[in-house]
Order: C-alpha cells, then sequence, then structure tokens
C-alpha cells in the first residue's frame, strides 16, 4: 500500500477574524503528482505555509513524512524541498557557487552541483553570474536548488513560470520522473494544460475550504459538458447549432442534421478546466 507522506485533518489559520483556511482535510500520498489550485485568496499559499513551518496553524492537525507540523519542524525540514513563485539567489555569485553553498550547507556531495545543473540544461551558464540570467534561467536554477538534497517531498509554486516551451516540456518530465521515484510533488500552478498532463490528482480550494478532489480524469468525466456543435449550409448560409446528448430530442436533431443537412463541422465542445473552475468556485481562476 502506497505510504501517506502529507495529511492534513480540519486545518483553521486565522488572521484576526480572516479565515484563511477553513477546516481542511487533505491526504497527499508517496510519489504522487499532486495539483493544488484555487482563485487568489483561496488559502493556497497559507497551506503551504504551514506545511514548511512558515504558519503557525489556529487549529487541525498536519503530518508531514510521518512528523507533527510545527511541533516536529525540526525533523521534517531535510525532507523537502520549496520552489517559491519568487527566486532569492545570490546576484554576486555564480550559478554553480549559488548551488554549492546549498550544498555545503546541506552537507551534500558537491559533485550533485554538476549532476542538477546538467538535468536542468544549465551546464553551459554555470560559471556565470545571475544577474546575467534570464527569468527562465532563474527559475530553473532554483528547481535545481530544492532537488539537490533529494527530498522526498518538493513543493513548487507555478514551477513553470516564465519558461519557454522546451524548457516547460523539461521541467515537466522531471517532475514526472521525481514522482516515478517516490518523490511526493505538491505543486501550485495556473496553467490548465500543466495540470491535465502531470497532476495525478487535482485539489480545488475556494474561500479556504476544499471544494473538490479527483483525478483529472474524473473531473473529466464529471463535469464534461455533452454538447456537440453542429454546422450546417442551408440555403446558401451557413448555420450553428448546439445540441445537448442527454435528451431523447436532442440526439436524434443530431441524427437529422447528419442524415438530412449539408453538414460543413461536426464536434464535441472540449473539457476546459477554467470552466470547471468557474462551476465549482464561482470564480475566475487568477
Amino acid at each position: 500500500m502506497t505510504q501517506t507522506t502529507i495529511e492534513i485533518q480540519d486545518l483553521v489559520v486565522r488572521f484576526g477574524r480572516f479565515t484563511a483556511v477553513d477546516g481542511l482535510n487533505l491526504t497527499v500520498r508517496e510519489g504522487e503528482l499532486f495539483g493544488f489550485l484555487g482563485p487568489n485568496g483561496a488559502g493556497k499559499t497559507t497551506t503551504i505555509k504551514v506545511l514548511i513551518g512558515c504558519q503557525r496553524p489556529t487549529s487541525g492537525r498536519v503530518r508531514v513524512a510521518g512528523y507533527e507540523i510545527p511541533a516536529e519542524f525540526e525533523r521534517v525540514k531535510s525532507v523537502f524541498g520549496y520552489v517559491p513563485d519568487t527566486e532569492n539567489h545570490i546576484e554576486e555569485f555564480t550559478g554553480r557557487e549559488n548551488l554549492e553553498l546549498y550544498a555545503r550547507l546541506y552537507e551534500i556531495p558537491l559533485a550533485a552541483v554538476t549532476d542538477v545543473l546538467r538535468k536542468l540544461e544549465l551546464l553551459d551558464a554555470a560559471d556565470v553570474l545571475v544577474r546575467a540570467y534570464s527569468k527562465g534561467m532563474r527559475r530553473k536554477l532554483l528547481i535545481a536548488r530544492e532537488i539537490m538534497h533529494t527530498p522526498r517531498i518538493l513543493y513548487l509554486d507555478e514551477p513553470t513560470a516564465n519558461l519557454d516551451v522546451h524548457s516547460t516540456a523539461l521541467v515537466r518530465q522531471l517532475l514526472r520522473e521525481l514522482g516515478e521515484q517516490g518523490v511526493t510533488v505538491f505543486l501550485t500552478t495556473h496553467d490548465m494544460e500543466e495540470v491535465e498532463q502531470i497532476c495525478d490528482r487535482v485539489a480545488i480550494l475556494s474561500r479556504g475550504k476544499l471544494v473538490d478532489c479527483d483525478t483529472p480524469t474524473n473531473f473529466v468525466t464529471r463535469h464534461v459538458q455533452r454538447v456537440v456543435d453542429a454546422q450546417f449550409e442551408r440555403d446558401g448560409e451557413v448555420v450553428r447549432e448546439s445540441l445537448q446528448l442527454d435528451t431523447d430530442e436532442q440526439r436524434e436533431r443530431l441524427a437529422h442534421i447528419i442524415r438530412h443537412e449539408r453538414c460543413v463541422t461536426v464536434h464535441s465542445q472540449e473539457f476546459n478546466f477554467h470552466d470547471v473552475f468557474l462551476k465549482l468556485t464561482g470564480q475566475a481562476y487568477t
């Protein structure tokens, strides 16, 4: 049986009268690529701050890698990596020097530096000052730093922000490989394509509460609209009809169009995670 790596029970975080996280219950398994999504102010960042020991919960229970947070945080610090949405490199150091500093802090062999530079395709820029790095290079250097000590858990906030198409594919493949190696990947993202491509499960938050949690495939099954758009010619003009296929009448109408009209196109409407967010949270995803 796959081990539970993150366990959140009845988590509440309040700031004065404002409740940022409101009774959150969640479990994440070893080796799972887990998407943690929601509109601004949903409670995502606050929850991650609790998980990484930067925010004390008001109430509830949080266990990470078998340790109670925050009571046993000192014992869990070394088992996770955290990639925030903003980078904090030392500008006057090279990429290699930045990583070597962290390697010494974690007491890991300096050979690990070259290894992660190669994985993130940064070897050619390893001895260039970080102040000359592009936004995408800085992002990849941050990811390199946080996987260098082979963490059991990797938290990422917008992992592919500022990356080009090639680097995005590179990072996504890296995350899949980490999952296959048993690393729990816990990420937030606004990229719905990313969710569908790499996440095993997705949790959606709104106003501090868990709204839904499922696999991307099950989200499609439960929320996709059974709608077909048919376009056909009539009296020299193209006519369009959208047909809900949940009723016999609408299905018969589609069959009639296909048999008796001059069809231009017939296609189903694509599943769209943005539409699901609107449906489940009542807010646009930002």
